[in-house]
């Protein structure tokens, strides 16, 4: 089995290359130079299903390289490589053209256009060198690549083929290639040639066409053309649609918006075996997988963009949830999985293989979202179908998540291979003392306290709606014993904010972090000390002026350039953004929001997964973290959170309300936000300085416009 949850630092450098370009369609992906070769011995490759399943794939004209002039992208699963070959002998200048269409889906097309744009015809060789090593993508990651001795290649009928043969499943590549009748392609081993005269000022073009094999079976048909469309463009044509159109005079935020909605829309995964499901891929490159934690925040994010990702988020971890004890993958009854990998190493697409469940959060934040979900009217039946799974989730907090009795839920890995840190931050060195000393494990990280206690919340308001009002009780109860408990025990009464974590002696880890922000989002923490918290996390050692860091800079771990320990997240900060404003710290959300949005702004808006945390005092733009994803699911996600969170939009369709009460920048004003899809309506909400109109809601619905309460009562009311 690929040991890949065994990572305890930061994604590792892709390589050296100045320029690299990234496309991503759900499970495949494609990294490449930026005239478009993948380049033997480098971290780069067409992944499909954690699978190179090409590691070179070079254009070359004459024999000579290709000098790459520029990139259009206009999407994440497609661009247009626009570079000239080498100058002809007796000429200056280059005066051929050379542009390759690239578009990647369970596979990949490639379109090459050739332009002779001198005045005399062109003798050209134009050839594609390819190879593969069905390296899995970790072993590419930790540069343990197979020997090229175990893949062999040749010529079939189709074109070229490679193979290799792993753990009793035969893996290939096939590449095929069209062509005008006059110039057909020639196919020798690891090449496709052609030779012919261009015409001045003449053009030629031909197909090039990867498939990723299994078995000799294509692991899905190649790309198929519909009304001269690809499926996977299709796909993200109708998300585009039924996505919410922001209209603002913020450039920024528009930009920023449209951007995460592309980004979105080229992680999202198909199950092919549950085809109308909809998952999403924590994000490029390393981490194109189903991961618990991420899709489960990812989905939180987007629940205004789109209820069918989060539901199907659900019934996919409901399916590979936790049903027997298995120290190696940390499997136990109830767990929701940490990742699950597909690569050769787990039967690629065959089979369930590559589960690992080393999570903390991800089974709290499973219940959390199903009862999101409830909020937001998503179909009853299928929210009640995965209310067992809920069920057996909550019994696992019980039984594995609280390992002494305490009340705390803590984790400690159950062998070597597993990661020693399980929750969000979960670098090696993440949960440190204020001088720097790591804790020591079992650990009870204080976010994952505030998640057990909404989802304890969750499965009351569950109760509530089926009349249940014993079970309703005792799961309030329990909510708030968990409560005053973390008050209590997590509280720094000499320092005025939450500790980290308690390590396995209980003590307090003191670390000043953002972690204590996720608690106001789940609404743990005593009103009566949030102004002392929220105090902390928007000083000058917390707050970047691009957002609030992970560690303050005033302790001894702080490193601004590291993964987790002084680094800006926006995911992060798009949660605590949303629990500023849930206790009511509306001007704090706001600066937060605006922070994280320019910072996008600055960075062609796209937030990547996170970004240095050097003060925006220091540096006029926000300094990129180098080995950053982008995209990256939560990261583009977080915008659409930030959004909601201004206009402090809080559907509850049970109880035919939505709370809504917008708090806008002047700078984004006026603002209308249309095609949000609320109950089955679409509904557009237009905002000024004057105020806000609700266009097209149900009638059976009413806005009100107020926040929602800091502390929701609790009582059996359905309307909770």
């Amino acid at each position: 089995m690929t040991e890949s949850w065994a990572f305890t630092g930061a994604p590792p450098r892709i390589d050296s290359q100045p320029s690299l370009v990234t496309l991503v369609d759900g499970a495949t992906f494609c990294i490449s130079t930026s005239a478009g070769n993948l380049i033997q011995g480098a971290s780069m490759g067409l992944f499909v299903h954690d699978t190179r399943v090409l590691a070179n794939w070079e254009l070359r004209i004459d024999g000579g390289p290709l000098e790459p002039l520029a990139v259009d992208s206009a999407d994440s699963l497609s661009a247009t490589f626009i570079t000239r070959a080498r100058r002809r002998p007796g000429r200056p200048e280059s005066t051929i053209l050379v542009t390759r269409h690239r578009e990647v889906g369970d596979g990949m097309t490639e379109s090459i256009r050739i332009h002779n744009l001198a005045n005399e015809a062109a003798a050209l060789t134009v050839e594609i060198m390819a190879g593969s090593d069905f390296a899995d993508l970790f072993d590419v990651k930790e540069g343990r690549v197979p020997p090229e001795d175990h893949t062999s290649s040749g010529v079939d009928v189709n074109g070229l083929i490679m193979r290799r043969e792993q753990e009793g499943v035969d893996l290939g590549t096939r590449v095929s290639a069209v062509s005008d009748p006059s110039t057909p392609p020639r196919f020798t081993r690891g090449r496709i040639a052609w030779q012919f005269a261009l015409e001045a000022r003449g053009e030629w073009s031909c197909e090039v066409m990867v498939e990723a094999l299994i078995n000799d079976t294509p692991i899905a048909s190649l790309p198929q053309f519909e009304e001269g469309e690809r499926a996977a463009m299709r796909r993200l044509r109708d998300w585009r649609v039924g996505a919410p159109v922001v209209t603002s005079p913020h450039s920024g935020l528009a930009r920023t918006l449209s951007r995460s909605l592309e980004d979105l829309g080229a992680l999202r995964m198909i199950d092919p075996r549950n085809p109308d499901r909809m998952g999403v891929a924590a994000g490029a490159p390393w981490f194109m997988a189903t991961f618990g934690r991420d899709s489960l925040l990812t989905a939180w994010m987007v629940l205004p963009l789109d209820l069918r990702l989060s539901l199907g988020v659900l019934q996919t971890l409901a399916d590979t949830q936790g049903t027997r004890t298995v120290a190696l993958t940390e499997e136990e009854p109830g767990h929701i999985l940490h990742e699950l990998r597909r690569g050769p190493a787990s039967s690629l697409p065959l089979g369930p293989g590559g589960a690992y469940y080393g999570s903390i959060d991800a089974t709290p934040l499973f219940v959390m979202l199903l009862g999101e979900l409830r909020r937001w009217g998503q179909a009853p039946d299928d929210v009640d179908a995965l209310l067992p799974h809920a069920d057996r989730a909550l019994d696992w907090i019980l039984r594995h998540g609280d390992r002494d009795g305490d009340g705390f839920v803590e984790y400690r890995r159950a062998t070597d291979r597993g990661l020693p840190n399980q929750g969000w931050k979960d670098s090696a060195d993440a949960i440190s003392f204020a001088d720097g000393t790591l804790a020591e494990a079992p650990i009870a990280l204080a976010e994952v306290q505030g998640y057990t206690y909404a989802a304890y919340l969750a499965r009351a308001h569950f109760a509530v709606e089926m009349g249940d009002k014993e079970l309703a009780d005792s799961w309030i109860e329990r909510a708030m014993r968990l409560k005053g408990a973390f008050n209590e025990a997590f509280w720094l009464p000499d320092k005025g904010y939450y500790a980290i974590a308690l390590d396995k002696n209980k003590r307090p880890v003191d670390a000043l972090a953002s972690n204590m922000g996720h608690c106001l989002w789940t609404g743990i923490i005593d009103a009566s000390r949030a102004e002392s918290v929220v105090s902390h996390l928007m000083s000058d050692d917390m707050f970047s002026g691009w957002g609030i860091r992970t560690l303050a800079t005033s302790m001894a771990a702080y490193n601004p350039m590291s993964y987790h320990n002084g680094s800006v997240w926006p995911h992060d900060n798009a949660i605590i953004a949303s629990g500023l404003s849930r206790y009511g710290f509306i001007d704090e959300a706001e600066r937060v929001a605006v922070g994280v949005l320019d910072a996008a702004e600055l960075l062609d808006g796209r937030l990547p997964e996170l970004f240095c945390g050097m003060s925006r005092t220091e540096f006029p733009r926000p300094i990129p973290y180098p080995t950053a994803c982008a995209p990256q699911a939560w990261a583009a996600a977080a915008p659409f959170l930030l959004l909601r969170t201004l206009l402090r939009l809080e559907p509850r369709l049970p109880a035919g309300e939505i709370r809504l009460a917008p708090v806008i920048p002047a700078a984004f004003l006026p603002l209308r936000v249309s095609n949000l899809n609320i109950g089955g309506r679409r509904i557009a909400i237009d905002m000024t300085s004057e105020g806000f109109t609700v266009e097209g809601l149900a009638s059976d619905l009413a806005v009100v416009p107020e926040p929602r309460p800091v502390m929701t009562p609790f009582h059996h009311d359905p309307r909770l």
